[in-house]
């Protein structure tokens, strides 16, 4: 939580005046009951009508210099509490932004979407509220029961009594709410996990006619989110009750000894009437405060919530002192990973040599660790034991930017972002000219995808991409990498929607590349990797094979099971 203190830096002044203005407000209306009082006792009680007017003026008065320094206190906390969630949600972007894979998959989507948004708005009304109150309401309870001292002592005991009793019902209930509302965010991160999971799926949903199942288990979700808001609602709701019901009854004792002194001549009116105000006000402020103790309980739950992305250390280390290096371009050496929170490692002990301008194949059954293998080589994930090298180097000695600028890869689920296609290519070279990037789309096999549209270039992508197929949004991901000119081109079955002769033809042209980048070819299709100088073949998380397809044909069994299932065996030779 300390750590977000640093974002009211820039408004320190802001954070000063707002709450001194707001005092100054309330000393105005502690004057207020002392002019009533007067205008009760000399003026109506004197008949005098030029004093009750000039008292009158004296209240108009402080009523518009009150609402001077109230607009003004609500301006600067406004503008504090504004300033700090957008500074905090940048900072909070920028850190998402740092994560590792590893960080992000603990986290969760949902639930950082929850923190981005919710939690964040829900500490600005907080702070927003605390600059605003938590000076002025107990200046304002306090203030009035001072007040009321200098207006008879022995009455300003019930004043002091019931503030005693105040507080310890309010700060009472403040502390059981507080871990309450913390499940309640967390409840709240179950139900946007589920609104994202089925908008996302909707189209399998309805396929396989699940909709009353994926309804039952939102309502269930939904009714323990709405179980969780009502406990912490109906804790927070005596708040109110229990108030009035103390300072209406301090009200009553009041009225009972004022009417009794006023009786005996020891009090005036005019100071019961005062002293009568001084309590309604404290009854307002506590009320005041009571609803500001409980969104500050909630603002600091919310707080914690975003303190621990804030304050998380990234897993992405860099060690610029490590002095190791390969003989080889990329190289893998005795490489084990496992993801956190999983019981078993998903790969283990594996280790290759990749040339500079290869082409390397990786095969294997789902869940063999393919993508796992090259989301290494970026550094989406570390390894858990082992050393990677790239261009000779441990790829630990990279930032993380230095080393996927070098890199492109092309994954299986294209993701396109909403814009144009060229806005969607020119994010693997912002500097790209039309040229270029028309050049790429002829190598990704898409220029049949801009003789569809009018518009060519300037035509629009959707969010996701979801105007166009599966195929068209895989070759535009291809041309994206590709106009990159990456040293290292990463193929992640980035092919998958392609018809054969696509793919044939996309191969082709990468392998006829001008500047010779290294490939990684991750396909299920033996096809597509059959020419490729070497192929690794995995079986879960082991590497069981490494050659090229004719060597591998002729001695691994998985890769013959893998191919033989794809194409018509010519003999039997290895039955």
């Amino acid at each position: 939580m300390r750590k977000l203190f640093k974002y009211f830096k820039s408004y320190i002044k802001e954070t000063i005046l707002a709450p001194l203005f707001k005092l100054l407000e309330a000393l105005l209306e502690l004057f207020i009951p002392l002019v009533v009082a007067a205008i009760i006792d000399n003026g109506i009680g004197l008949s005098d009508k030029s004093y009750v007017i000039k008292m009158i003026i004296v209240m108009i008065s402080c009523g518009i210099v009150g609402l001077i320094l109230s607009v003004l206190g609500q301006y600067f906390a406004a503008k504090t509490a504004v300033g700090f969630s957008t500074k905090l949600k940048l900072d909070l972007f920028k850190k998402i932004q740092e994560l590792s894979f590893s960080d992000i998959d603990n986290l969760g989507t949902s639930s950082i979407i929850t923190r981005m948004t919710s939690d964040v708005n829900q500490v600005q009304t907080g702070i927003n509220l605390t600059l605003r109150l938590f000076l002025r309401s107990p200046f304002v309870v306090f203030g009035a029961a001072i007040m009321a001292y200098f207006i008879d002592p022995s009455i300003s005991g019930i004043f002091f009594i019931s503030i005693g009793v105040l507080s310890i019902v309010v700060f009472g209930i403040m502390l059981l709410t507080m871990p309450l509302h913390k499940r309640v965010q967390e409840n709240l991160d179950t139900v946007l996990s589920q609104t994202k999971e089925n908008l996302s799926g909707v189209r399998v949903i309805r396929a396989f006619t699940s909709e009353a199942e994926e309804v039952e288990k939102y309502s269930s979700s939904i009714k323990k989110l709405e179980r969780s808001q009502n406990k912490v609602g109906n804790i927070s709701n005596l708040l109110n009750p229990l108030t009035f019901i103390i300072v209406n009854t301090a009200i009553i004792l009041l009225i009972y000894s004022g009417a009794l002194k006023v009786d005996s001549g020891m009090l005036s009116q005019g100071e019961v009437i005062a002293l009568y105000n001084y309590m309604s006000q404290i009854l307002v402020e506590l009320i005041k405060l009571a609803s500001l103790i409980i969104t500050m309980t909630k603002s600091v739950s919310c707080g914690k919530r975003i303190s621990k992305i804030i304050e998380m250390n990234t897993c992405i280390f860099v060690d610029k002192d490590n002095n190791n290096v390969s003989d080889k371009y990329i190289s893998y050496k005795a490489v084990s990973m496992k993801y956190r929170g999983a019981k078993e490692e998903s790969l283990e002990n594996i280790s290759f040599d990749v040339d500079k301008g290869e082409t390397i194949g990786i095969i294997g059954g789902t869940g063999s660790g393919k993508s796992s293998l090259i989301n290494l080589l970026l550094r989406f994930y570390d390894v858990s034991s082992g050393n990677i090298y790239f261009d000779h180097l441990p790829i630990e000695s990279y930032h993380p930017k230095e080393l996927r600028d070098r890199i492109s890869i092309v994954l299986q689920k294209s993701v396109l972002f909403k814009g144009t296609i060229r806005d969607n290519i020119k994010w693997g070279n912002n500097d790209a000219t039309d040229e270029e990037i028309i050049g790429a789309l002829e190598i990704a096999q898409g220029l049949d995808i801009l003789s569809k549209k009018e518009e060519g270039l300037d035509s629009a992508v959707s969010q996701g991409g979801k105007n166009f197929s599966g195929g068209q949004r895989q070759r535009l991901a291809l041309a994206r990498a590709i106009v990159k000119r990456p040293e290292v081109l990463i193929l992640d079955d980035s092919a998958s929607a392609l018809d054969f002769a696509t793919d044939a033809a996309l191969r082709k042209a990468i392998k006829n590349l001008d500047y010779n980048p290294t490939v990684f070819i991750v396909s299920q299709r033996t096809a597509s990797i059959q020419n490729a100088d070497k192929i690794l073949v995995l079986d879960d998380g082991k590497l069981v094979g490494i050659g090229s397809h004719d060597e591998l044909l002729n001695n691994n069994s998985i890769y013959q099971e893998i191919y033989y299932s794809q194409f018509k065996k010519e003999d039997n030779k290895y039955e």
